[in-house]
């Protein structure tokens, strides 16, 4: 089967030059529907899944987008990668506004998200170490060097939100040595190594949270301000990324349940295989 490639992030995303959009689908999955109909495209021969993070006119906070359902959407529509497009502060001074990082680590500090797939009867651990795909934060990773765009590596801390920071947090997390904040890419990139889904984040630095004195202390307004300045950058990421992605992988994000499935599937009832069968049936 093809690689298709899903691209979670803003409605803007949508207007990559060459794309051709082919349907709108709603769909549901055994943890409820997304956050959004997906919007199934071809970008020079390549299927192209978007899904609005937030949805349409952005209606959820961080703690209400249902993830679970987001990436088991598109694990049913046949995505094996994830391209996580997502605005961040900076939380150090060389990461400048408008720039792009690249994290290759994350940081969980939410508290009420569910951030698995299983339990009720299936168990699972998988390795996190690297939560980020490598042959994807290769790709990418040149692409913003090449580009003078940003920086390649470093740490994504995710906290709870929708509040920013306090200030003792912000210099907290500066003392652990994080690169950039937010408040969703950790519980995709989560969800997506259980369901064997390649995933790298591209995040695109809107403000210096509020630890940096020169600047004025984050605000929504001025970060959707600065989001809508970097989406053409992040269109220019995409539409040089999609077409290197390669349809045959080395890396092990695609067969991440193998070593982590602790339960005995031939025992489990038929309605729990159904439920899991999009993550599990090759394992059955």
């Amino acid at each position: 089967m093809p690689s298709k490639v899903g691209i979670i992030g803003g409605t803007g995303l949508y207007e990559l030059p060459e794309l051709t959009i082919k349907e709108r689908v709603k769909i549901e999955t055994p943890f409820g529907f997304p956050s959004d109909d997906l919007v199934v495209g071809e970008y020079r021969g390549r299927e192209v899944v978007f899904l609005s993070r937030h949805g349409r006119g952005h209606r959820f906070i961080p703690s209400e987008i249902n993830y679970r359902a987001n990436i088991f959407a598109l694990k049913m529509l046949g995505v094996d990668t994830i391209l996580a497009v997502s605005a961040v502060g900076s939380m150090k001074e060389e990461h400048k506004v408008g720039n792009v990082v690249i994290p290759d680590q994350f940081i969980d500090l939410t508290k009420v998200r569910n951030s698995t797939f299983f339990g009720k009867g299936v168990v699972a651990h998988v390795a996190f170490a690297d939560p980020v795909c490598p042959e994807l934060f290769s790709i990418v990773g040149k692409i913003v060097q090449d580009g003078s765009l940003g920086a390649v590596g470093g740490t994504y801390v995710t906290i709870e939100g929708p509040q920013f920071s306090t200030y003792a947090e912000s210099q907290l997390y500066r003392s652990w040595g994080v690169d950039v904040i937010g408040m969703t890419n950790a519980t995709e990139a989560k969800l997506a190594r259980e369901a064997e889904i390649c995933f790298v984040t591209i995040a695109l630095v809107t403000d210096y949270d509020c630890w940096y004195k020169h600047e004025e202390k984050v605000t929504a307004s001025a970060v959707i301000q600065q989001l809508r300045r970097n989406t053409k950058t992040a269109k220019s990421i995409l539409t040089q990324m999609i077409p290197l992605i390669p349809q045959d992988r080395k890396c092990n994000c695609r067969s991440a349940l193998a070593d982590a499935l602790v339960t005995d599937l031939k025992s489990l009832p038929s309605d729990v295989k159904e439920k899991f069968s999009v993550l599990i049936s090759k394992y059955l």
